[in-house]
C-alpha cells in the first residue's frame, strides 16, 4: 500500500497494424426517424472472420453531456472487462468525430470504472486492457497520459477507504502518509498521543483513547508556488478509522460500515498526493486527524467534559458525534500554524446530511459566499455535486452548553446543521472556511457506470478543479 495504485491500462498512441486480437471502438447517436432504438450505455460486440467491432451507444446526440460521457467510459471499462475483451483500438475518425473535452472526460469514467477493490482475493490481479489509440496530436496524449494518472491516484484513494478497520488505523494510516510523503515529495510531520497531549489536543484524544491504536493528527505540506512563504490552502479531514459510536453504541445495522468513516481524511490524503503528481502551482496543506472510536475502560462517556486545543470546553451528550471534536482540534491546529488562504475541511459527519441530500450531493457549509461559490462551481464541474445548507447564529442555542462553552450534539432538528455550526465556533471570523459533509455522497450503494461499491474517491477531482482554478 506504499506506492500509488497501479493504473490497469497501457495507453498507445499509434496506428494499429494488426488487428487480429483487438475490437475496435464505434460509437453511435440514435438516427432521428429511426425505428431502431438502442438503450443509453447499450454495448454490442460484433465479430466476424474480418472485423471485431464493440459498438457503444450514446443516445440521442442532444443529450449528451460531460458527465453522461463519463458514465459512458465507465459502463464501457466495465463492460470490455466482464467480456474479457482486453485489447482496443480508437481509430482516428472516431477521435476526430468528438470534442477534446468529451474525449477526455469518456477517458476520466474509463479509467475510474475500471477500478474494483481485489485487495483480499485471491488469483484476481486484473489484466491489463491495452488501449491503441490513432491519434498524433501530442497536446491530447499528454492530456490522456495525465488524466490517467489523476484516476489511478483516486483508485489508490479508493483502495485504502475501503480496507478495514483491522488493516487501518490511526498508527498504519499515519505510516502509509509518511512512506507516501517520501515517496512523492511532501513535508510530513506526525504528532502522536504524547505529542497532541503535549498541546492540549483532548478533543481527538479523548475520542481515540479507547482504542489501542492511539490517534495521530497528520500534516502533509505540498509546496508548488514559486513562493514558498504563500499562504497556502489548508484541507482537514475526519480520518475515524472505525466509529463503534463508543458508548453512545451504534445498532447492529448503524455499525456497519464504519470504516468508511475515514473518507474524509482520504480526500485530503488523495488531494495533496494529487497537487504534487500533476504539479499544481499552488501551496497546499492536508491535516488528517485519524482516531479509532473504541468502548474500554479508557474510553470516554457521556457527560465529559473536555476542553479543545482551542479552549473552548465541550460537554458530551453523545460519543457517537465524536468527529466534531477531532476536526475542532484540526481546525484550531491550522489556524495556530498557518495563515491560510482558506480552511476547507471534509467529514463523513452526519447521518442527517444523507437525509437530507441523499447520495447525490455532499452538504456544504460555510462563511464566506466566495469560497462557497468556488466550490458549488467545482462540484458541477466534476459532477461531485455540492448544496448549501444553512448556518444562521440562531442554530447555536441548539448546542450552547450547560456546563461548557459548547455541547457536541443538539438533538434531531437540523442535525447536519448542528455539526456545521459546532464547527464554526472554531473558525476565526476572518478566515474563509467550508465545511464539505460527504456522508451521503463518498460511498457508493452498489456499482455501477465508474464508481465502484464503497469508497469512491468523492471530492479528489472536485478538489482538483478548485484548486486549479483559484
Amino acid at each position: 500500500m506504499t506506492t500509488l495504485f497501479p493504473a490497469l491500462e497501457i495507453l498507445n498512441f499509434q496506428p494499429l497494424i494488426s488487428k487480429d486480437s483487438y475490437f475496435e471502438l464505434v460509437i453511435q447517436f440514435d438516427q432521428p426517424g429511426s425505428h431502431l432504438k438502442f438503450k443509453f450505455g447499450e454495448i454490442n460486440y460484433h465479430e466476424n472472420s474480418n472485423v471485431k467491432n464493440v459498438i457503444l451507444n450514446a443516445g440521442k446526440k442532444e443529450d449528451i453531456s460531460l458527465e453522461l460521457w463519463r458514465k459512458l467510459g465507465g459502463f464501457f471499462a466495465k463492460s470490455l472487462r466482464s467480456h474479457n475483451a482486453y485489447f482496443l483500438f480508437i481509430s482516428k475518425d472516431v477521435i476526430d468525430q468528438f470534442d477534446r473535452r468529451e474525449i477526455i472526460t469518456f477517458f476520466e469514467g474509463f479509467f475510474l470504472g475500471n477500478y474494483s477493490f481485489e485487495y483480499f482475493k485471491q488469483d484476481t490481479l486484473p489484466e491489463k486492457i491495452n488501449i491503441v489509440i490513432d491519434n498524433n496530436d501530442n497536446s491530447l496524449k499528454r492530456d490522456l497520459e495525465k488524466k490517467q494518472l489523476t484516476c489511478s491516484l483516486i483508485n489508490y484513494a479508493r483502495e485504502i477507504g475501503q480496507l478495514p478497520g483491522n488493516i487501518i488505523n490511526p498508527p498504519s494510516l499515519a505510516e502509509i502518509c509518511s512512506q507516501l510523503a517520501e515517496n512523492y515529495k511532501l513535508n510530513i510531520q506526525i504528532l502522536d498521543e504524547n505529542e497532541l497531549n503535549k498541546i492540549g489536543a483532548n478533543g481527538i484524544l479523548s475520542v481515540g483513547k479507547g482504542s489501542s491504536a492511539q490517534p495521530r493528527m497528520i500534516i502533509l505540506e505540498y509546496q508548488g508556488h514559486y513562493n514558498p512563504t504563500e499562504n497556502p490552502v489548508v484541507l482537514v479531514g475526519k480520518a475515524i478509522t472505525f466509529d463503534t459510536g463508543g458508548y453512545s453504541i451504534k445498532s447492529v445495522d448503524g455499525i456497519k460500515g464504519m470504516k468508511f468513516d475515514k473518507m474524509g481524511g482520504i480526500t485530503v490524503l488523495g488531494t495533496l498526493l494529487a497537487a504534487s503528481i500533476l504539479k499544481l502551482p499552488i501551496n497546499v496543506v492536508g491535516i488528517i486527524c485519524a482516531a479509532e472510536n473504541m468502548i474500554s475502560q479508557d474510553a470516554y462517556r457521556p457527560d465529559d467534559i473536555i476542553r479543545t486545543l482551542s479552549g473552548k470546553t465541550v460537554e458530551i451528550l453523545s460519543t457517537d458525534a465524536e468527529g466534531r471534536l477531532v476536526l475542532a482540534d484540526g481546525l484550531t491546529y491550522a489556524q495556530l500554524k498557518y495563515q491560510a488562504k482558506c480552511i476547507i475541511d471534509f467529514a463523513t459527519l452526519t447521518g442527517g446530511i444523507v437525509t437530507a441530500l441523499g447520495k447525490i450531493r455532499a452538504g456544504l457549509f460555510s462563511n464566506n459566499d466566495q469560497l462557497s461559490n468556488q466550490l458549488y462551481i467545482s462540484g458541477e464541474n466534476t459532477f461531485e455535486r455540492l448544496w448549501r445548507m444553512p448556518l444562521d447564529d440562531d442554530y447555536f442555542e441548539f448546542i450552547k452548553g450547560d456546563d461548557a462553552d459548547l455541547k457536541n450534539a443538539g438533538g434531531k432538528e437540523g442535525h447536519p446543521i448542528m455539526g456545521g455550526i459546532f464547527l464554526k465556533q472554531f473558525i476565526n471570523s476572518d478566515v474563509p472556511w467550508a465545511h464539505i459533509d460527504i456522508a451521503g455522497a463518498a460511498i457508493s450503494p452498489k456499482a455501477e457506470h465508474y464508481q465502484p461499491k464503497g469508497a469512491n474517491g468523492f471530492g479528489i477531482r472536485l478538489m482538483i478543479d478548485f484548486l486549479t482554478a483559484i
